[in-house]
């Protein structure tokens, strides 16, 4: 969704508040896509500061479905959203650059209030996700979820990736 910031831009000193539906169902990272499966409306307060300066607040939740980092079980993660920046349109967009003020979710003088919420999600993505705390993650040979019980698979052989490490520590051992 696109919201003009130029009516609220020219305004001495005003502010507006509009709540709109969140537009996404799904958030995509390195790659991979999350469904969406819960958002609230997203409430933006728009100030103008005078001067072709205008002041963002946004607020509104998301719950995305995302696996478990060890054993794939969904996992319903909760993201709250809540952003404040100021725009000033005076700025060039070399001094935005210089200032590192970047702001990609405003094109000319709309807000892309998708790409803005895109943003904050991706700011509060966890960097692990676990099902537990203490997720046992799944059997290296046959692939069962160990949290539901075992399997009976042998896993006491090491991992046949790890045989050069293996081999280096025991070449240190001869010495």
């Amino acid at each position: 969704m696109r919201i003009s910031l130029s009516e609220i831009m020219n305004l001495p000193a005003g502010v507006q508040m509009r709540t709109v539906p969140l537009e996404m169902d799904s958030f995509t990272h390195a790659g991979v896509t999350y469904p969406i499966t819960e958002a609230e409306p997203v409430t933006l307060t728009l100030t103008s500061l005078g001067s072709k300066k205008v002041r963002i607040s946004m607020e509104s939740r998301v719950v995305l479905a995302v696996p478990c980092d060890r054993c794939l079980t969904e996992v319903a993660v909760e993201i709250p959203i809540f952003a404040e920046t100021e725009a000033d349109f005076n700025e060039t967009e070399e001094e935005r650059v210089e200032d590192l003020n970047e702001i990609s979710y405003i094109d000319g003088y709309d807000l892309d209030v998708g790409r803005m919420v895109n943003e904050e999600i991706l700011l509060g993505f966890p960097m692990k996700v676990l099902c537990q705390e203490d997720c046992k993650g799944i059997c290296k040979v046959c692939g069962a979820n160990l949290n539901q019980g075992e399997c009976g698979c042998d896993r006491t052989e090491p991992d046949p990736r790890m045989s050069v490490i293996r081999d280096i520590f025991n070449n240190f051992k001869e010495v």
